[in-house]
C-alpha cells in the first residue's frame, strides 16, 4: 500500500480568507433570519386578526342555523 504524501501547508492568506467568509456567512445568515422573523411575525399578526373576524362570523352563522333548525323541529313536532 502506498503512503499518502505529506499535507500541503496552506497559506495564511487563504486561511484568513476562509475564516473571513465563514464569519461573513454566519453574520449574513443571522441578519437575514432576523429580518425574515420580523416579517413573518407581522404576517401572523394580520392573520390572527382575520381569523378572529372569521371565527366570529362563523359563530354567528352557526347560531342562526341552530335557531332555524329549532324552529323547523318545533314546526314538525306540532
Amino acid at each position: 500500500m502506498s503512503a499518502l504524501p505529506a499535507p500541503v501547508r496552506v497559506s495564511p492568506l487563504i486561511k484568513f480568507g476562509r475564516w473571513s467568509f465563514l464569519a461573513f456567512g454566519i453574520a449574513y445568515g443571522a441578519f437575514h433570519q432576523n429580518r425574515l422573523s420580523k416579517k413573518e411575525a407581522a404576517i401572523r399578526e394580520v392573520e390572527s386578526k382575520i381569523k378572529a373576524e372569521r371565527d366570529a362570523k362563523l359563530a354567528a352563522e352557526k347560531k342562526i342555523a341552530a335557531e332555524k333548525e329549532i324552529k323547523e323541529l318545533e314546526a314538525l313536532a306540532k
